[in-house]
This record gives structure tokens, sequence and C-alpha cells, in this order.
């Protein structure tokens, strides 16, 4: 009777979970986020690739200029003073490339996008936008203050986690 038991909670655990992992949530950005997107010039490989190194130079400065802002305030008043120093990365960064750039900071139009089961909403945000060629490319995206991007790409520790399952040790510990 007992292993009954616990099979029958070891299946009634493994449906709240997969139901809990199809779930999505839909989300607004608050209006107090600011964005920053960086749309590829188009899908080829040489492009996506193009579009990730500038991805981690502008992340590895706006990281550097941001991390220690307190308000949307301050972080809007340190992204409008340094556009010359992110078209400096753009244009060094670019240089050997055969098309061109832009970097404009405002609003934009962002396409709804679900990532980690939470679907974010489209709509026009606040961000500083970087279109790489003729932007036809698929894009990233992250929420640049608050500084959720700029946290997790800092985390440079990834490799050491350790998973474990609920429903393995429950058999390992009865059977």
């Amino acid at each position: 009777m007992k292993k009954i038991i616990i099979i029958l909670l070891a299946v009634l655990s493994i449906v709240m979970v997969y139901n809990n992992f199809n779930k999505s949530e839909n989300v607004k950005i608050p209006d107090s986020a600011i964005r920053f997107r960086v749309l590829a010039n188009s899908n080829s490989p040489r492009d996506q690739k193009i579009k990730e190194d500038v991805r981690d130079k502008m992340q590895k400065e706006l990281y550097t200029l941001l991390e220690n802002s307190k308000s949307i305030k301050e972080a809007r008043g340190l992204i409008s003073d340094n556009m010359h120093n992110f078209n400096n990365i753009l244009s060094k960064e670019m240089e050997d490339k055969d098309y061109s750039y832009t970097i404009d900071y405002g609003m934009h139009e962002f396409p709804e996008k679900t990532y980690k089961g939470i679907t974010y909403e489209a709509g026009e945000y606040e961000s500083l936008l970087v279109t790489l060629g003729e932007g036809k490319g698929d894009n990233w995206w992250c929420v640049l203050f608050p500084p959720l991007c700029l946290m997790e790409a800092e985390e440079t520790n990834t490799d050491e986690v350790e998973y474990k399952s609920f429903i393995k040790e429950i058999i390992e510990k009865y059977f």
C-alpha cells in the first residue's frame, strides 16, 4: 500500500510540474524600464555572429555605465550622455564589415516575445536600439534598466548548475 501511495504522489508531481512548464504568463514591461535591442542584418550565421559580438561589447560598456544607477532618470541621462561612446564602440566593431549600422535611443516598436515561459507583450518601449545593416535578421533584446540583462550577463559561472530530481530522490529513498 505504501508503494502505491508513493507512486501516485510521483505521478501527481509529474503532472503538476508538466502543467507549470506549459503555462505562459503575459507580461508587459513597465513604463519605468529601458530595453536594449540589437537587430541583425540577416539570419545568416555570419550576421548572427556579428550581432552577438556587438551585443557582448555593448553589454560590457552598458554594465560599467549603469551598474550603480539608482533611478530611471539617472539611467536615461547616462545613456543619452554616452551615445558618442556607444557610437565609437560600434564604429570600431563594424569597421571591417560590409554594411553600416545605426544606433538610436527613444521609443521603438517591439514584437511579442516568449522567453522562459513568459510572454512579453508587443508594444512601443523606451529602448537603446542598434540596427545592423538592413535589420532584417533575428533580434536580441533585454531589459537594460532595471539592469536585468546586465546582471544576467555578469553571471559567468553557469556551468556549475546541479540539477536534482525530486521524484528520483523519492524512488531511491523508498525502493
